[in-house]
């Protein structure tokens, strides 16, 4: 005869059973997921909590998180720290508005941003995601140049293969094929665009490498506001990594046609890829920069444009004398206490020596895919480890194969990759690595 109580602890599982089924059912009803389809039946998973690496699932599995919830989590989730930082905030005021008024986590924040950057980016303006980022730097090059009497630099240059948001303008300057400028083309502003680079990570780039670029800046630099890119690793939009070389003589290009680089660090700033920044990697600085999912640490949305204070002094004195953008939610006090707190936690740690061990992990953990069948290439750098495949996964099924593995990994395209949070441990990287490898194997047999 079963125990009172075992059957007190068999109801209260068949509890969480049926509610994790009702959340699912619930969420398959009503709510839009990112690049999903509503009926669609593409699988999804309710979250019941998170600590640490773990991300606990509503009928009690525990998954490894190899995505860093697409790469903004580098703490891990529930830090004591952090949480710390945001039960103190909430507590002064979760929020006020930032016109007319200002606060300390903003002015810290700020503060922290400058000193960090690389120079000579002075100035911060704060939105609430890396999509509006994106058009706000795209604004302030535009109303800088007509600040300068030249109001035809109007339009941008950027490399295939780039992926900067979903915004209209952000979209405008993302992959011209995989960017939806097909589904968006009647609306989207077209934008110059050069072949992205070839030549490799660590490799030096030669006048040949750069033409398609120097050519079209050559012929169009009237019109051009700015180049735009992401530094030294192309994200969303493939998974690519390319010569420091290559960005540091484009940065130079760039100053030679009086052209404004940006530079979109929203998915490599904060550490990523072993610099602090990217653009560190070629010992260049932009006009411009964007920041964002790492910014917080995860906890909350927050973004922020830096820019040098030639262009913020230029634009303030030009027509109409301001800057015309202004979010809701701009500089709040929640998201600026939990950004101070990361990057705080994150100076305070040794997060060079640990994106170092996780790239020693990342490379052993996923040579072995290189000789799989199906395979076209292995890419490591930093805490970025990328299996690309032949052919496109199938996301019906492969999510669910990695969470019967123990893993949370949420591949697209042909792209299988990991952006785990900085303080996994060995063990736990090494069985992320493995999961991956063994789908891989076995999706080919």
């Amino acid at each position: 005869m079963m125990s009172q109580g075992l059957a007190l602890m068999n109801q209260q599982y068949q509890e969480t059973i049926s509610s994790m089924q009702d959340i699912i059912e619930l969420d398959g009803d009503t709510v839009w997921h990112p690049y999903s389809a509503m009926g669609k039946g593409l699988p999804v998973f309710a979250v019941a909590s998170a600590k640490g690496v773990r991300i606990r699932l509503a009928d009690g599995r525990e998954l490894i998180d190899g995505m860093s919830s697409w790469w903004c989590a580098i703490h891990g989730y529930n830090h004591p720290q952090m949480n710390s930082a945001m039960q103190h905030q909430l507590q002064q005021m979760s929020h006020v508005m930032f016109g007319g008024l200002t606060h300390e986590p903003a002015v810290k924040l700020a503060q922290k941003l400058v000193e960090l950057s690389p120079e000579p980016l002075q100035t911060v303006f704060f939105s609430d995601s890396g999509s509006v980022a994106v058009e706000v730097a795209m604004k302030m090059a535009i109303q800088y140049w007509q600040a300068t009497g030249q109001g035809n630099k109007q339009h941008f240059l950027t490399i295939r293969g780039g992926y900067h948001g979903d915004t209209f303008g952000a979209m405008s300057v993302c992959d011209p094929v995989t960017g939806m400028h097909g589904l968006f083309s009647g609306v989207l502003t077209q934008q110059y665009f050069v072949d992205r680079p070839q030549v490799p990570f660590g490799e030096h780039a030669d006048d040949s490498d750069l033409q398609p670029l120097k050519s079209c800046l050559q012929e169009n630099n009237q019109h051009i506001a700015a180049v735009i890119m992401e530094p030294i690793v192309q994200g969303a939009g493939g998974m690519h990594f390319y010569s420091a070389d290559y960005l540091a003589r484009a940065r130079q290009l760039c100053s030679e046609h009086s052209v404004l680089l940006i530079l979109d660090e929203i998915a490599t700033g904060f550490g990523r890829t072993g610099k602090l920044f990217a653009s560190e990697h070629a010992g260049i600085s932009a006009d411009i920069m964007c920041v964002g999912k790492a910014l917080t640490g995860g906890y909350l949305t927050l973004a922020a444009t830096l820019a040098t204070a030639e262009i913020a002094q230029t634009i303030s004195s030009g027509s109409p004398g301001l800057f015309m953008h202004g979010p809701t939610f701009m500089a709040n006090p929640l998201a600026c206490a939990a950004a101070v707190a990361s990057i705080e936690l994150l100076l305070a740690s040794p997060w060079q020596e640990n994106i170092s061990r996780i790239e020693r992990g990342l490379r052993d953990g996923l040579a072995g895919c290189r000789e799989l069948p199906g395979v076209a290439e292995v890419m490591v750098l930093g805490a970025i480890g990328v299996v690309e495949l032949e052919q496109e996964v199938d996301m019906k099924t492969l999510p669910g194969r990695f969470v019967d593995k123990g893993v949370w990994v949420r591949p697209f395209g042909r792209l299988i990759y990991l952006m785990p949070p900085y303080v996994i441990d060995d063990d736990d990287l090494s069985r992320l690595a493995a999961a991956v490898t063994e789908v891989v194997k076995e999706q080919n047999v």
